[in-house]
């Protein structure tokens, strides 16, 4: 089981030569069966995939349970990793597509009727502010109605700060495709957060701190 390798409190000691060495180095250290390297590819990593899960689903049911999923499908697939510098670029596609699997499935139980609903996190910090909550109960019901690859590119891209290239990597698709795709995403916020002066003003400080 995955949390009997890796353990989710990570205040525990690390080994001081791994800590200290770079993506590709730790890479490397996995792909050759370091037992040490699981443990500090979690430290070091999870802040980034549960940041990437928890602001693309939005509501926070199941997120630790699809964060587990990111790492295994991760040390089940890096003996293939033809670059060990790209560890990081490997971690958020795979982060991406268990995103996009469990956006089906939950899709799929709503439809059936079996989806709660659940509290919603900030997209950059859990906010008790009323007026925060509702703009991102609104955010979020706006999303919802987006494709998957709008949805993603907005959040990796204007949340999450990444770059476009990063964005579309992680998206598998060209540069200008990610554009577009980002283009689409805030022309249709825009138009169905029409008349939402809370929303739109959120939105707009989402964009300018991007």
């Amino acid at each position: 089981m995955l949390q009997a390798r890796l353990d989710p409190d990570v205040s525990g000691p690390v080994s001081v030569a791994l800590a200290e060495v770079d993506d590709a180095v730790l890479a490397r250290a996995a792909m050759i069966g370091d037992a040490r390297a699981p443990r500090e590819i979690w430290r070091r990593f999870v802040p980034l995939v549960r940041r990437i899960v928890r602001r693309t689903l939005g509501p926070a049911y199941d997120v630790e349970d699809v964060v587990q999923d990111v790492f295994l499908r991760l040390f089940d697939k890096l003996p293939g990793l033809r670059d060990p510098d790209a560890l990081r670029a490997f971690l958020v596609s795979i982060s991406v597509r268990s995103v996009r699997y469990e956006l089906r499935r939950r899709r799929v139980r709503r439809l059936v009727g079996l989806s709660p609903t659940p509290e919603l996190f900030d997209l950059r910090v859990v906010s008790t502010d009323h007026d925060s909550r509702q703009a991102l109960r609104q955010l979020y019901t706006l999303l919802d109605r987006m494709n998957f690859r709008e949805r993603t590119a907005f959040v990796l891209r204007f949340v999450e700060g990444l770059e476009i290239e990063d964005v579309a990597s992680a998206l598998d698709v060209s540069v200008p495709t990610t554009r577009r795709a980002l283009a689409r995403a805030w022309e249709r916020l825009s138009v169905l957060s029409h008349g939402d002066g809370f929303l739109t003003q959120y939105l707009g400080a989402a964009r300018g701190s991007s």
